[in-house]
């Protein structure tokens, strides 16, 4: 039987701890799996909560940070340094695994040996509401060449994982190393677009692998999302960087991810003017940086509709963005039509 590890890492989540460990060694059966818990020097009393379920239970072992490392650094130490089995997992303190999820990612990988990492469907459901049923029967799977599945990331400019509904093999994670410090908020997206370059990518269809808890720790705020995109494009350079030269095509995804980051920002920072949200919302800061990802903002159809709420202002914009839209889709085809003219030579 093929041997899975969780690494949890846990900070100040010492009241999700039992329930996300129970999802791992209750919920699991036929699955070999060891569980470490790494306690980073939490205030709350999740060490004295992780040492407790590690004495109750063999499979278990816990690690208590004297001084808080970061949640990077606790990743890599579990992922790189502890993990030894045929695949890993990890699952942050306040997620859990659906029944039956370890059992049917390891026959998965089991049959599948050159792919390097596999997910499935996570459900979300918000901290103080009972949990959604899971589905726990596999309708069936998918098997994507690792560079057909990070030109899809490129071309999105956005991860489509959550984490605790991915389970990797370990010999993939030790050759593609650990999480990137340089990114601390988006070294998930990095992580699993590096894999892909070492190994296919697995999917599998019909059954929920995880839960992913949302609660206010980990919502996103407004201003949250200019950050939110230099960390997707800093994730998007590190893995060009560092793996340019297994990437065939790494200029083209450069530029395509460029192109659709500018956008994005373009487009939230519109969406401020439809919503009431100028006062929170960096719109000058969210042009600067599209203007920095691709120069030529200026001949995106959302560029100028951006000018059109500058010129119309924040308070009566709401009221017209259905007239604006319009306009804006009717310039965009005319402008559509213009460059196939051109191009032509009519």
């Amino acid at each position: 039987m093929t041997r899975v590890n969780v690494v949890i890492p846990c900070y100040n989540y010492g009241h999700f701890l039992r329930e996300c460990v129970a999802s791992v060694l209750d919920d699991q059966p036929e699955t070999d799996v060891r569980v470490l818990i790494i306690d980073d020097a939490s205030n709350d009393g999740s060490a004295a909560i992780a040492e407790d379920i590690a004495t109750s239970d063999k499979r278990v072992e816990a690690v208590i940070h004297p001084i808080n490392r970061g949640h990077i650094a606790t990743y890599n130490e579990g992922l790189l340094e502890w993990a030894d089995g045929d695949y890993c997992v990890l699952l942050d303190a306040d997620d859990r695994l659906t029944p039956g999820a370890l059992r049917r990612a390891a026959e998965f990988l089991d049959a599948h040996p050159r792919v390097g990492f596999v997910y499935g469907h996570p459900l979300h459901f918000r901290h103080g509401t009972p949990l959604p049923t899971a589905r726990t029967s596999v309708r069936g799977c998918s098997v994507w060449s690792g560079h057909w599945w990070l030109k899809r990331r490129f071309r999105e400019a956005n991860g489509c994982i959550t984490t605790p509904e991915v389970v990797v093999r370990t010999s993939v994670q030790h050759q593609a190393g650990g999480y990137d410090p340089r990114l601390p908020h988006t070294g998930d997206i990095e992580m699993w677009m590096r894999l892909a370059t070492y190994a296919d990518v697995g999917y599998l269809r019909g059954s929920d692998q995880a839960y992913y808890r949302v609660h206010e720790q980990n919502m996103s705020k407004a201003r949250d999302q200019l950050v939110n995109l230099r960390q997707r494009r800093l994730a998007y350079e590190l893995l060009l960087e560092r793996r340019a030269d297994t990437i065939p095509d790494a200029d083209e995804l450069s530029a395509t991810v460029h192109h659709k980051l500018a956008k994005d920002a373009l487009r939230i920072a519109a969406r401020a003017y439809d919503r009431h949200r100028v006062g929170h919302t960096p719109v000058e800061d969210l042009e600067a940086f599209a203007r920095d990802c691709w120069p030529k903002t200026h001949r995106m159809p959302v560029y100028w509709g951006l000018q059109a709420r500058k010129q119309i202002g924040p308070q009566a914009m709401p009221y017209l963005q259905p007239l604006v839209v319009s306009s804006i889709v009717h310039r965009a085809r005319n402008w559509l039509w213009w460059q196939s003219w051109k191009r032509r030579g009519l």
